[in-house]
């Protein structure tokens, strides 16, 4: 390896199995002929790779940070590198002979989780469970030396070493290990590039998932085939193998080139936000309207992006290996979704039919009908509960409610104070940035929002961000194909916020009404003020 690094000027690496066999060899340094993330063994955060690297270098130098980088990403056994100079003299052919002056060993170590706190300008973004990667490289040695080394002596320590870390930080194996990636852009502030991360977690922990730390990323324009620059899907990619996660969640939707991008640098499952919702909307799903909706979704979600997920999709190249039935399958997948995709339309289309015979029943028995709708989690089903004594699903949880549920409210009268009947609808919650597909699957549901009477919009007064919870549902509702009716402004959980707070809601939002659905404050007053509005919607009607 000396005579030929010397020879062509420049450095080669080979690599070795536990066998001692070569199975590869590039002409370049560690980080240039480093294998594919998808090409390595995947054994988990215990085990390494099974892969020594021995890579030459023509400057007289310990290893690079880029080489030992390359090695944690690889995971690999061991990393040889070989300092190597030429003598000089021209050898018996043509080309210079050359040897080795002095080599380095260097090996993976485990470290102990440590907490770590990264933050985005003044935006403090805290991230715990945090572990980097952490190596030994040995002072320069001889050849002989270093034939002296056991290495799969040494190898079989440090596995025993990550198995005893790894069974101590264990979680149980039906959540998913995530790391989340968010992207600050020129038009987000601080405030809002946290809330969004911070928001993203909730989903990701709603979903079953376990966040084990946040990457992010400032940048004047979204990189087009890999979101982030080269060097931070380096970082991810690091991260992801050091911490063994087996997910990666963007903030933002990803292209399916994207998606496949990234997959293939990173070498683990990578989604968007998008796709977090709908797993949590396919876990909430209870009726089968509801599980028509979000399959619906699913499906439009996931039909343009079938196309390199997985391997037996992902026959579409030129060449040796990539032709045959791969292709044809991949068309049947997408004529087979196809089908089912207007299968589900045409039932949604009934479940929309059937429920516009129910609101014009509704209707001509003249009962007057308000929404409930909100950011999610904002304390909807909670609040209905407390109103009409029904037994809706109630969580601390992002879209704890996903199937609409109607319950009859007696209110009085605005004009005669004497009692009357209305209907109230608690109905999904809204979230900023609500996918399109998900708008468009769930337009059954949505219809109960824009064919009622009023609207009963209800913020978390308790969120940091509830004023920007106030404006996406604003945005939301401005986008509905029927203008939504009148609507009042409730602030839930007055309980657990500060005066400064209330004062602030108070001045900005005068006829706001304020309550406390749990401790049920201010229902009463609330019961008033529907019964004023549903006599204002109905009289404009």
């Amino acid at each position: 390896m000396a005579a030929i690094s010397t020879e062509i000027n420049q450095p080669v690496c080979a690599y070795l199995n536990r066998r001692g066999q070569v199975i590869r060899v590039g002409v370049g340094t560690v980080r240039q002929t480093q294998i594919p993330p998808l090409e390595l063994p995947r054994y988990g955060a215990e085990r390494l790779s099974g892969i020594r690297c021995i890579a030459t270098q023509l400057k007289p130098d310990s290893p690079s940070e880029a080489a030992l980088t390359a090695m944690a990403l690889q995971r690999l056994d061991a990393l040889v590198v070989l300092n190597v100079t030429g003598t000089g003299f021209q050898k018996r052919g043509g080309g210079v002979t050359g040897y080795v002056k002095e080599a380095f060993l260097a090996h993976l170590v485990p470290q102990e989780s440590r907490a770590l706190i990264t933050s985005p300008a003044s935006a403090k973004l805290e991230v715990s469970n945090v572990q980097s990667p952490s190596w030994s490289v040995s002072p320069p040695m001889s050849l002989d030396v270093l034939s002296q080394q056991d290495f799969i002596e040494m190898v079989e320590g440090l596995e025993e070493e990550f198995q005893r870390e790894f069974v101590a930080q264990e979680v149980s194996s039906d959540r998913d290990r995530v790391v989340i990636i968010g992207v600050m852009t020129d038009d987000m502030t601080p405030q809002q590039f946290q809330d969004t991360l911070a928001e993203l977690a909730r989903l990701v922990d709603t979903a079953g998932g376990e966040v084990l730390q946040t990457l992010w990323q400032k940048r004047s324009r979204i990189h087009p085939q890999t979101v982030v620059g080269e060097g931070k899907v380096q970082e991810i990619a690091l991260t992801a193998q050091t911490l063994g996660a087996n997910l990666v969640v963007f903030d933002r939707d990803l292209s399916p080139s994207q998606a496949r991008n990234l997959e293939t640098q990173i070498g683990i499952r990578v989604v968007d936000r998008t796709e977090v919702i709908l797993d949590i909307f396919a876990q909430r799903a209870q009726s089968r309207a509801g599980k028509l909706q979000v399959e619906l979704a699913q499906l439009e979600y996931m039909l343009p992006r079938l196309a390199g997920r997985g391997q037996a999709m992902s026959r579409l190249g030129g060449g040796i290996g990539t032709r045959g039935p791969g292709e044809t399958k991949l068309e049947t997948e997408r004529r087979a979704i196809g089908r089912r995709i207007s299968r589900l339309q045409q039932e949604v289309n009934q479940l929309q039919a059937h429920r516009e015979r129910l609101r014009q029943r509704r209707q001509h028995r003249e009962i007057p009908s308000v929404a409930i709708v909100g950011y999610t989690n904002a304390g909807k089903s909670t609040l209905l509960n407390a109103l009409t004594n029904a037994e809706v699903y109630t969580a601390d949880q992002l879209f704890a409610t996903l199937d609409p549920t109607t319950r009859r409210l007696v209110v009085p009268h605005a004009a005669t104070g004497e009692p009357q009947e209305i209907l109230v609808t608690d109905t999904v919650g809204f979230i900023h940035e609500l996918p399109a597909s998900l708008m468009d699957a769930f337009r059954a549901t949505l219809e109960e929002v824009t064919e009622a009477d009023a609207l009963l919009h209800l913020v978390d007064l308790s969120h940091p961000a509830w004023l920007s919870h106030i404006r996406s549902v604003r945005e939301i509702l401005a986008q509905m194909p029927v203008t939504p009716g009148p609507a009042v402004v409730a602030f839930n959980k007055i309980d657990q916020v500060d005066s400064d707070t209330l004062a602030q809601a108070r001045e900005e939002f005068p006829l706001g009404v304020f309550l406390s659905a749990r401790q049920r404050l201010g229902l009463e007053t609330l019961r008033q003020r529907l019964g004023q509005l549903v006599q204002y919607a109905v009289d404009y009607r």
